[in-house]
């Protein structure tokens, strides 16, 4: 017990410590700078923004209320992580639920990580966090994947590094932003799994995506349910393929016979009406003209 009295006590004495303009931490190179940076530190609530960066864009409200209970009861277990923007001024990099659910209960300070961090800093240690400890939905985690690549400017390899997921399952996430916005929303809202999305990349047109959608909701289809649909969506097309004739045995035969006159492969088309054509295939000049001598001498 003693040791948490302590652990208290020495965040309060550094939050003291943030309060005075005189040691105002700047860099990581700045006096204090490393009692503070690394530390967990008790900050006001009121003087943390929220990371504009955030991947997630929705929050369960009883989650949320849950999580407050939970603070309520225990107090916040696991300190939230935020940079410096200046004098007592800091912004999220990652906790945002802890941070709301102090808020819901009326904390006025959260144990805190302080960093020092430019936007960009700012902005990949917030997805990258996010990514490996929140519960994001498909699409959000899809969303930070591609913002990483684009705006940390970073390749798939060097994204499935940073994370700790095979290039693989990125590229998987990534496929699911290719699906129209309303599946998209569907999926964010747990109408829909992840396996249901990546089915339903497999249907190019948006349009036949919606309606497969439509059934998947109306008929509560399971992922190999959809799965099976959209094979047998795209399967009319290959059925379509013109079905041969059947040859009649006597053009059968007869190609049998010219086939061991000219010694040469003799293949028949034969139509729907019942018309045929022979074809005899020859390889240069040479072999044309054998078999040309070949149908004279049989005159």
């Amino acid at each position: 017990m003693a040791k948490a009295t302590k652990k208290q006590a020495l965040g309060r004495g550094l939050s003291a410590l943030l309060k005075d303009p005189s040691n105002d931490i700047k860099s990581a190179e700045d006096k204090n700078a490393d009692k503070v940076v690394g530390s967990i530190v008790e900050l006001e609530l009121s003087s943390i923004e929220v990371n504009p960066f955030q991947p997630r864009t929705s929050f369960n409200e009883e989650s949320l209320r849950e999580l407050a209970s939970s603070i309520k009861e225990l107090g916040v277990i696991q300190p939230i992580t935020v940079r410096k923007l200046g004098f007592d001024e800091y912004q999220l990099v990652s906790g945002e639920r802890r941070f709301r659910a102090s808020k819901l209960i009326g904390l006025e300070t959260i144990p805190a990580y302080i960093r020092i961090a430019n936007d960009q800093e700012s902005l990949e240690m917030a997805l990258v966090e996010n990514i490996q400890r929140q519960d994001l939905d498909p699409i959000e985690i899809a969303l930070s994947y591609q913002r990483l690549i684009e705006e940390i400017d970073i390749t798939q390899e060097e994204l499935s590094d940073r994370v700790g997921k095979n290039r693989s399952t990125i590229a998987n996430y990534l496929r699911l932003l290719k699906l129209d916005p309303i599946i998209q929303t569907g999926m964010r809202d747990s109408f829909i799994s992840m396996g249901h999305g990546r089915a339903l990349i497999n249907v190019a047109d948006t349009e036949d995506q919606l309606a497969i959608y439509e059934k998947i909701l109306g008929q509560k289809l399971s992922v190999r349910d959809t799965e099976a649909l959209v094979r047998n969506f795209k399967a009319p097309n290959e059925q379509k393929a013109p079905v041969k004739k059947a040859i009649p045995q006597f053009a059968n035969k007869g190609r049998k016979e010219l086939a061991t006159i000219l010694n040469s492969k003799v293949d028949i088309k034969v139509s729907k009406s019942g018309k045929g054509q022979l074809i005899i295939p020859f390889t240069d000049k040479e072999d044309f003209e054998r078999i040309l001598n070949s149908l004279k001498s049989e005159k």
